[in-house]
């Protein structure tokens, strides 16, 4: 197999192994064809207002000042007198799109949304704006228009802001909420002279929907214990008790409004959410109106183990917490509207303030609801498994179903509406574990479907790297061709058989990919089979004990990199026990300077994993600082090599310009974050430097020489100047520790490829990356490079994780892309960020692009390695994903596999992007042909 064709071979499985865990774990939980149902009762109300307070935190409302007071007077009086309070439990990912999904629509995002940017449908689905009468809605057009989108019919009217105006440079975002309330103010005074307008407005089963954006913008821009934050949280208690009673006057005081307040998300401390931590999941709910119990005074201990009545002073006020998804129910029950047919919401019954019979037959419309998407589910999947492969959910069988149904209903014709509405949730119950079933019907048989794939495709990039790069007695294998033929041909049957069990049950395309895949992996294992005879036949003459060592090593490494993702502080452990390397193996009585410089450069680097991910204050002059020290690093470095390679003059002009351009970014955050805390905006000039910067990062290196340390170099400055407008802390010095690590790893593998006794070695002040490769210079691999691989991919996680955790979206400070923009723009802001991470990989594949040709090996061998050891740690966690239960460890590991997929997937990609990074012509540095078998 040629390499290209490795290449791209290799690439296409492991973009298959990284999009099976999207299909085994990520399917869309919604299904179609219920019918909608709504409770027959006369509702309490004839509409019902929804204020969602995007970013408000549960904490930042219910506390009161030090002096005793409120910061929303209005809302904690109705807490205390007219309404009825609690804590919504937010899920993950704790966004504003999956937020308002959960409390428009009653179930829990579809996390296939996040390709959209949490904006588009990406499956249809109902919610209670579908099921109204009219919804007007006000407020951010990154929210409105999806439920807009997805509504049926015309009756769903949306007004928005420009997006421009979601800037998190704003001199005072609260005015984004005070054009929530000045335009529903103004759809009331214009109903008064518009009888058409008037007569939409009087009718029953409306809804209007106010989405305040003020609030999570000022979190984001200030933090949330910032005085735009707490002030905007007062700026809507003030509006909500303006809007009120102009509500109530309109409508004749009827009492017939109830009101719902809430919160899409949380916030942390430092401003930002997409994780679970209590900051970001514990949201408020306040609830008054129409059919809303009045507040409750209790004098016993509360059912809550936290201590946030005490905090709160609300001990004496009956609190009720729900999960984020009842709340859909919650306001079809009051509004007398059907509860969304994909709701998985459970009624919250204590918030009502009706008769007893209202109630049950209320929870039993939320019960036969959920029985509904039950039974589609079960259905469904019936029709796409052969009868005797079927295994039906044993807890709720049709007989089942049908018992408790007919109990629930002749328990409210006898007037027992406690034990109907206890009948009823324990309907609920069962259903949603249903549902849980046959959603993960086919997680098993895929699972061992991608584990076999993936345990054949790393069999064959061993027995690869045996037969093509390893120093065995190669022995001939005749009967070799006679036995793959009559293989091939099982093989062919196989998939045969595969292919018609998939057609006979209508398995989805992406089904056939993960269980064919195997058939060819294993048959080229079979091939190549070979390879593994001649290492047995070779063991004789191999030292077996080192071999042994080097085995337990590596293992031990890999299990200390899968840690390392749960506890960073392994990653310091590691580069603790890196830095004794030279000690240990001898070569510190060689190359002293290299060996003491190697261990600085592995301690210095080992502060970093220990640093806090999240929560960190911004701290510019650090920023400043690593300007100065990549400035001072590069000077002492030309310094130095002066006289082996001298500059010309060409050169010595782009180094100049670079260095240049590097101090000109080490003061640009400084000055951005200066007009922002001044609220001038983000200036037009350090904008235009940003993005220039940026885009000349990856073309400027080309320009200069193919010397190996003079590429380096220029490579470093390019990448450290777009990296230095992308930090806020102390995140900005890790390149410049990382790349000083890097110089040394490149230097003191010459000295261990001097210590092996290999002939022929190239000074490294003499390499260049254009020139051609003498091809009998190139040798085969050693144990050693295993050790060389290892560190590679230790050094790459390093990378990863030095300066945070991407695994959790909350690590990430918006802060960062100041420079670039301030108006919210997930996509670009995210492809920022990814960038950030991205840079020091680039560095780490540089270096070890120019090991490869300092240790006279192939541009491929030790990339072969590398291979194998990811694709272990991959399958690592796909197994610890297999074997957890809780969805939160679940969830930690499928992010842990997919971050290691896709470096792999990076890292292959990166090969060519570092390949072209060290040629002087936007062209690969010529190579001799290389075939694997």
């Amino acid at each position: 197999m040629r390499v290209i064709t490795f290449f791209i071979v290799g690439l296409t499985v492991h973009v298959v192994f990284f999009l099976s865990i999207f299909d085994i774990y990520f399917t869309s939980p919604l299904v179609h064809g219920m019918t909608p149902l709504s409770t027959q009762m006369k509702p309490p109300a004839s509409r019902l207002v929804l204020v969602v307070a995007d970013g408000l935190r549960a904490d930042s409302l219910f506390t009161l000042l030090p002096n005793g007071s409120s910061r929303t007077p209005y809302l904690r009086k109705v807490i205390e007198e007219t309404g009825t309070w609690g804590v919504s439990h937010t899920r993950v990912p704790t966004e504003s799109r999956p937020g308002h999904v959960a409390l428009i629509a009653g179930f829990y995002e579809d996390v296939s949304a996040v390709a959209k940017g949490w904006k588009e449908n990406p499956v249809e689905f109902d919610s209670v704006f579908n099921e109204s009468r009219h919804t007007w809605c006000w407020g951010s057009p990154d929210i409105l228009p999806m439920f807009a989108k997805g509504a049926s019919g015309d009756h769903v009217y949306t007004h928005t802001y420009p997006a421009v105006e979601e800037d998190f440079a704003s001199t005072d975002a609260s005015r984004l909420d005070s054009w929530v309330f000045t335009q529903v103010k103004s759809l009331f005074q214009s109903a008064k002279s518009n009888s058409t307008l008037k007569a939409s407005l009087l009718k029953d089963k409306n809804i209007f929907f106010l989405h305040l954006l003020g609030i999570d913008t000022n979190g984001h821009a200030h933090r949330p214990m910032s005085e735009e934050y707490l002030n905007n949280i007062a700026l809507v208690d003030k509006g909500i008790a303006e809007l009120v009673p102009i509500i109530e006057e309109f409508f004749g005081h009827d009492g017939r409004t109830s009101y719902v307040f809430t919160s899409d998300h949380g916030m942390t401390n430092w401003g930002s959410h997409g994780a679970g931590h209590p900051s970001e999941t514990l949201t408020p709910l306040v609830v008054w109106g129409a059919g809303v119990n009045v507040a409750q005074r209790v004098t016993e201990r509360q059912p809550y183990h936290d201590n946030f009545l005490q905090d709160w002073k609300l001990e004496h006020i009956r609190r009720v917490d729900v999960n984020q998804a009842d709340i859909a129910p919650l306001m079809a029950s009051l509004v007398g509207v059907p509860i969304p047919v994909n709701s998985v919401g459970v009624l919250p019954i204590l918030y009502l303030n009706n008769s007893d019979q209202f109630k049950a037959e209320s929870m039993y419309t939320n019960a036969i609801q959920v029985l509904e998407q039950f039974k589609i589910k079960m259905q469904q999947k019936k029709e796409t498994t052969l009868s005797f492969f079927f295994t039906p959910f044993q807890q709720l069988t049709e007989s089942k179903q049908a018992e408790i149904i007919h109990k629930a209903r002749i328990l409210i014709q006898l007037e027992k509406y406690n034990e109907a509405i206890s009948q009823c949730q324990s309907l609920i119950s069962l259903s949603l574990e249903g549902l849980l079933y046959y959603h993960t019907y086919d997680r098993f048989f895929l699972g061992c479907s991608v584990v076999l794939g993936f345990v054949g495709w790393t069999s064959y990039v061993v027995l690869v790297i045996l037969k093509t790069h390893a120093s065995l007695h190669r022995h001939p294998h005749f009967s070799k061709q006679r036995s793959s033929r009559t293989v091939a041909r099982l093989c062919v049957c196989v998939a045969v058989m595969i292919t018609a069990f998939l057609l006979i049950q209508r398995s989805p395309v992406t089904y056939y990919i993960y269980c064919l895949l195997p058939v060819p992996v294993w048959f080229f294992v079979y091939k190549e089979s070979g390879a593994l005879t001649d290492l047995i036949q070779s063991a004789p003459s191999l030292p077996l004990w080192k071999c042994f060592g080097y085995f337990v090593l590596v293992a031990c490494g890999v299990e200390l990199l899968v840690v390392s993702f749960f506890n960073r502080a392994m990653l310091t452990l590691g580069l603790g026990v890196l830095s004794l390397w030279p000690i240990l193996t001898g070569l510190f009585t060689k190359a002293k300077f290299r060996s003491l410089s190697w261990f600085l450069g592995c301690l210095c680097l080992s502060s970093f994993p220990l640093m806090p991910v999240v929560g960190r204050e911004p701290n510019l002059h650090l920023v400043t600082g690593a300007g100065l020290l990549t400035l001072f690093t590069s000077a002492c470095f030309l310094w130095s090599s002066r006289q082996r390679t001298p500059l010309h003059l060409r050169d010595r002009r782009q180094f100049f310009t670079q260095m240049l351009l590097v101090a000109v970014c080490a003061c640009v955050p400084t000055l951005t974050h200066s007009s922002l805390q001044q609220k001038r905006g983000l200036p037009l000039l350090n904008q235009i430097i940003s993005w220039s910067t940026l885009g000349s990062s990856i073309f400027v290196p080309l320009l200069s020489s193919t010397r190996l340390f003079h590429r380096l170099l220029s490579i470093f400055l390019s990448l450290s100047s777009t990296y230095l407008l992308l930090s806020t802390g102390s995140e900005a010095l890790f390149p410049p520790v990382l790349s000083w690590l890097m110089f040394v790893w490149i230097n003191i593998e010459q000295e261990a490829l001097l210590a092996q006794g290999v002939s022929g070695r190239q000074e490294l002040s003499t390499i260049d990356f254009s020139a051609n490769i003498d091809i009998t210079k190139i040798r085969q691999l050693k144990l050693d490079d295993i050790r060389r691989s290892y560190f590679f991919v230790f050094f790459i996680i390093t990378a990863f994780f030095g300066t945070g955790n991407i695994a959790s979206i909350n690590s990430f400070d918006p802060a960062s892309v100041y420079c670039f923009l301030t108006v919210f723009n997930p996509f670009i802001m995210g492809g920022l960020m990814m960038w950030k991470v991205i840079i020091p990989f680039i560095i780490v594949m540089c270096t070890f692009e120019s090991i490869q040709v300092a240790t006279q090996l192939s541009s491929r061998s030790l990339f072969l390695i590398v291979l194998v050891i990811s694709d272990i740690m991959a399958l690592h966690f796909f197994f610890m994903v297999q074997d957890y239960g809780s969805w939160l460890d679940i969830g930690t590991s499928i992010s842990h596999y997919v971050i290691v997929m896709s470096m792999t997937i990076f890292l292959m990609l990166l090969s060519v992007v570092t390949h072209i990074l060290t040629s002087k012509r936007l062209t690969l540095r010529k190579s001799p042909k290389m075939h694997f078998p």
